[in-house]
């Protein structure tokens, strides 16, 4: 049932939006009356979260199982150190209620996935997606096709950011381009780090977050043109912009949700081929002892040079380009920053070159960090 009315206390807290004619209180009651679903509230979900709530979107949902850690800190800024290890939607939702009590917050503690995602989405709106891996945005987009709701893209990565409307309704009652227009096929699975791995500019997200935010708020009210079939890409570190066209392809079918940790060659712990490992602890041993070993980081340049414990640093993304500089006769560790990487790595090696002497380092250099050397900072 819609709402018609702003109470005195909302005309003076919208009071700005008000008075731009192109907006006004008909943009106003539009907001009021949406409902918006937000997949995410750290980097992106963040800045999205506070503009939405403070702009006066009437109900906005947030979907996060992810609790504060103090590294999120450098970006989200929607928390602080007193929120460290306290559940992300949670905390969000008692500080947006605390900037707009005229709003109402749903969480969603869950993770998004292929059980809830189409039951979620279809209670919303709009959908903002703040994810941050390939599997998760597929889903995301193919359930916004599937419950023809528009979905506001964003993406970041080190200095550059990405925003796009996929989905959108046209008005002669079409449907815009969707995410699978642009990318019909994830990259290789490793090929690409997410934040953690490759690194964002703080300030990135909060940019990026609140272009999504006036997305979302342009394909509620109607007022400006939103970036349906167009992708915006910014870069921080040069302060350059780039919008590129997306066209509907007409070999884009989606008829339905499917395996996408499959879809994007991500296949569960018990259908991977296992791989060797030794523990930090057991490492720590061979070199305490002098043994005759290889250690190879497979991480990018830029994370080796901020912390590593030695070895030779080999990429993942050429490392089967390079089977020379991997010692046959001797053991040879592998680790990256958590251990995932690595066994990336060993796979490939194993696949392409029959190799049998290598080992993963289980937890990677964050379980070096927490177990053997403090010292070595972790990311």
């Amino acid at each position: 049932m819609s709402n018609n009315k702003l109470s005195p206390d909302e005309l003076t807290l919208y009071a700005r939006h008000l008075t731009i004619p192109e907006f006004g209180m008909e943009g106003q009651l539009k907001l009021k009356n949406a409902k918006v679903l937000v997949i995410g509230s750290g980097g992106l979900g963040s800045p999205a979260l506070l503009y939405l709530a403070a702009a006066g979107v009437g109900h906005i949902g947030i979907v996060d199982f992810d609790i504060v850690e103090e590294s999120n800190l450098q970006r989200q800024v929607l928390f602080n150190i007193n929120d460290v290890g306290h559940f992300k939607a949670k905390v969000a939702k008692n500080k947006l209620e605390a900037l707009n009590p005229h709003i109402k917050i749903t969480v969603h503690q869950v993770r998004f996935s292929t059980k809830n995602a189409l039951e979620l989405v279809r209670q919303y709106d709009v959908v903002a997606d703040g994810t941050d891996n390939f599997p998760t945005r597929y889903l995301v987009n193919d359930a916004c096709v599937l419950e023809e709701k528009p979905n506001v893209y964003a993406s970041i990565f080190q200095f550059e950011g990405q925003v796009s409307v996929f989905n959108y309704l046209n008005e002669d009652g079409t449907r815009g381009p969707n995410y699978r227009d642009m990318f019909p096929e994830p990259p290789p699975p490793g090929l690409v780090p997410n934040c953690a791995e490759g690194g964002v500019l703080g300030v990135l997200p909060g940019i990026i977050g609140s272009m999504q935010a006036s997305e979302v708020i342009k394909v509620i009210t109607g007022v400006g043109e939103p970036l349906a079939g167009r992708l915006f890409l910014f870069d921080a570190a040069n302060f350059t912009t780039r919008v590129l066209k997306i066209r509907k392809s007409p070999d884009t079918k989606i008829e339905g949700l499917i395996n996408y940790e499959q879809f994007c060659g991500i296949l569960p712990p018990g259908q991977q081929k296992p791989v060797k490992e030794v523990t930090v602890h057991e490492l720590n041993e061979l070199i305490i002892k002098g043994e005759d070993f290889q250690l190879i980081d497979v991480r990018e340049p830029h994370e080796h040079a901020f912390a590593n414990i030695k070895g030779d640093l080999i990429p993942l993304a050429g490392i089967s380009n390079f089977p020379n500089k991997i010692e046959r006769n001797k053991k040879v560790i592998i680790y990256c920053r958590s251990g995932a990487r690595s066994a990336v790595a060993i796979r490939e090696l194993e696949n392409l070159f029959g190799l049998e002497n290598l080992y993963n380092l289980k937890g990677g250099i964050l379980a070096w960090s927490h177990e053997i050397d403090s010292s070595v900072p972790t990311y």
